[in-house]
């Protein structure tokens, strides 16, 4: 097994077909994500930090596979760039805001997205205010895409949501079984909508609030489940 770091965030590992022999496994194990594969990918990992300083992502990594006939195959990892838009950065920073108070004070999120909006509701201010907040929240990201390891950690995310939860989501799979949600505020509120995302990312990353990353997905994944998607993995 021969380790080279690329950069910070990308390092290659070159398997020769007599450890993949050993390792009892081959190209069709990485590509279905394998337990066998993923055993050796962890492998990998901790033999890079060890080797070359290799500090793997937090939270996703992409992972290209290259054959080499007669002679093995390559493994590339580098960290996936989620945020490549104010949106997205926007929409991050808020949810970070709101799990920070939300741990905090273990009730009610009450932090920069929907604070202001409750506040409203709950001191029933008068049309100008209501109109007002209305705006504000019409402002804020309504949508966001996260991406999970595979279809399991999606049901685990789905399974924690509450049954009466009124957002709207749909579900893509790419050809190396990343699978992503497309989440909507659909009728929810804005408070239980970014609950919502706060607990997707404690199983998937953020990937982007950008409607250009919805076409990529339309055109190079795989659409599973179009509407209501989360519910009816609940099912």
């Amino acid at each position: 097994m021969k380790i080279e770091r690329i950069d910070d965030k990308t390092v290659k590992c070159f398997l020769s077909n007599e450890e993949l022999e050993e390792y009892d496994i081959d190209y069709k194990d990485f590509v279905t994500r394998s337990d066998k594969a993923k055993e050796v990918v962890q492998e990998i990992i901790e033999q890079a930090e060890e080797e070359v300083g290799y500090k793997p992502p937090k939270y996703a990594f992409d992972l290209q596979i290259m054959m080499l006939p007669d002679e093995g195959l390559v493994l590339v990892f580098s960290e996936k760039e989620p945020l490549e838009n104010k949106n997205g950065a926007q929409l991050l920073q808020a949810l970070q805001e709101m799990k920070r108070v939300f741990e905090e004070k273990k009730a009610e999120i009450g932090a920069t997205l929907g604070k202001q909006a409750k506040e409203e509701t709950e001191n029933n201010a008068g049309k100008n205010k209501k109109a007002k907040g209305k705006a504000e929240e019409a402002a804020k990201p309504q949508f966001a895409i996260f991406a999970f390891r595979n279809i399991g950690r999606v049901i685990e995310y789905a399974a924690v949501l509450p049954a009466n939860l009124r957002i709207n989501s749909t579900l893509y799979r790419m050809e190396d079984g990343t699978c992503y949600v497309y989440v909507q505020k659909g009728g929810a509120s804005y408070e239980r909508y970014s609950r919502a995302c706060i607990q997707a990312m404690e199983f998937a990353a953020l990937y982007a609030a950008d409607e250009q990353k919805i076409r990529y997905l339309e055109e190079h994944g795989e659409c599973l489940i179009r509407e209501k998607a989360l519910k009816k993995l609940r099912a």
